[in-house]
């Protein structure tokens, strides 16, 4: 698995110029492929599964802008009407009917969001549904999860010590120490974990929140009785339950993981498949909670561009689109050939591996065995990664630039997509 060489170009222009300008070069870290070395892509447009780089190069597509872009690049109803409500203003600073219209369709989707309210980002709205748990519950201390990212609110920038309980410490300078040691990390998928935790310091708990699939450290699911332990907790303590369904949600089902596993937690973040594409974001979840929000109650939060009508629309057609008979059968047909094929690919060629998805979103780990928590993530062959990753790049096939994300699929990659990156992968296991 060989990377492609390095040649004059367009994108190696802009490469340039984005160095002057930005920090690092990138407005999102993970975009300087620093995890696997090289240049990052500049991508001039995307039609269905395929990205357009500056210098025309196609690529299939299996990153989907991180998630929202479930049915592909520019699909026709949303672009229609995100275009029709772009050309009546692209922002009022005011109500309109197409909050209202989204917000029906996200209630009908996710009954346990009896409430919500839309912001502009997932950070946005894990901040502020932390705020409202806190104030609710009149407790300040926030439980989390090693290798979950829930934004880069400065409470969630947190990495666990070794013990159970142990407080958080801040990951990025500019955290206040004080602010970290209001949240504890605890190891995903450790229900031991949990009951330690809960028997030591259940009456100061205000919320767990939790990725019920983890996408952040790649996809990791959740062991079987971890999230009905988590919801056991939480009630047992008056603390709160938060999902954080940014990746999830309308992604593995069209009611997200708490509808593929049956869960009603009290909050729900959401973002990224939400606005199809476009900035936006929401949480949400039973009615006496969210009617402590401004202006109904003192739990302040506002936006100037929440419920954003261009957004709004988006947002609207493409759930429109997802509810239609069969898209979840055809995403997870063509999901489950792209992981065996994977696996296969890689497995004939004697590289360890170990590949783990559920719906159409997945991860190849560089290691031999099942990955269920964070520690084991760390201990992925990193360059063995970054090896694959320019591999299939230099075969046309665009992969998340770092072994720690998730790769997803969309209703655009047909059979004969799957062949190609398929095929490619057979390729480039080899080398």
């Amino acid at each position: 698995m060989s990377a492609p060489r390095t040649e004059a170009s367009k994108s190696h222009a802009l490469w340039e110029e984005a160095r002057q300008l930005f920090p690092g070069g990138v407005n999102s870290p993970v975009r300087a492929f620093r995890a696997v070395g090289g240049e990052p892509v500049f991508f001039e447009r995307g039609e269905g599964p395929y990205l357009f780089d500056a210098d025309g190069k196609r690529y299939v597509d299996l990153v989907g802008s991180w998630g929202p872009l479930i049915l592909g690049h520019a699909p026709a109803r949303v672009v229609a009407a995100a275009r029709t409500a772009l050309e009546k203003g692209s922002s009022f600073g005011a109500p309109s009917a197409y909050e209202i219209e989204l917000g029906r369709l996200v209630r009908q989707a996710m009954p346990s969001m009896e409430r919500l309210r839309f912001v502009s980002s997932g950070t946005e709205a894990a901040m502020s549904a932390l705020r409202l748990a806190r104030a609710a519950t009149r407790r300040d201390l926030i439980v989390k999860f090693e290798g979950c990212y829930h934004g880069h609110a400065d409470g969630l920038l947190v990495a666990a010590g070794s013990g159970a309980t142990t407080l958080g410490v801040p990951t990025s300078p500019g955290v206040p120490a004080a602010v970290a040691a209001q949240t504890v990390v605890l190891p995903y998928n450790d229900l031991a974990a949990i009951d330690r935790l809960f028997a030591a310091r259940g009456q100061e708990i205000a919320a767990v929140i939790v990725e019920p699939i983890a996408g952040n450290m790649g996809v990791v699911p959740p062991r079987l009785g971890f999230l009905d332990r988590l919801r056991l907790r939480t009630e047992e303590h008056g603390a709160l339950l938060i999902f954080d369904e940014v990746m999830t949600g309308f992604r593995v089902a069209l009611g997200g993981a708490q509808a593929l596993y049956g869960m009603r937690p009290d909050l729900t973040i959401l973002s990224k498949i939400l606005g199809g594409g476009f900035p936006v974001g929401a949480y949400g979840g039973r009615a006496d909670l969210m009617r402590q929000i401004a202006p109904e109650g003192p739990v302040y939060q506002a936006g100037t561009l929440s419920g954003n009508p261009v957004a709004m629309a988006a947002g609207a057609a493409q759930l429109t689109e997802l509810a239609r008979f069969g898209v979840y059968d055809r995403l997870e047909a063509a999901s489950a050939r792209l992981a065996e094929g994977f696996a296969e690919a890689l497995g004939a060629a004697g590289v360890p591996h170990y590949v783990a998805r559920v719906g159409s979103m997945g991860t190849v780990f560089f290691h031999p065995g099942e990955v269920p928590d964070y520690a084991t993530a760390t201990r992925s062959d990193t360059a063995a990664y970054a090896r694959w990753f320019q591999a299939m790049r230099a075969r046309g096939v665009y992969l998340p630039p770092s072994q720690f994300e998730a790769w997803f699929v969309s209703t655009a990659h047909s059979d004969d997509v799957i062949d190609f990156v398929l095929a490619a992968a057979r390729d480039a296991a080899k080398g």
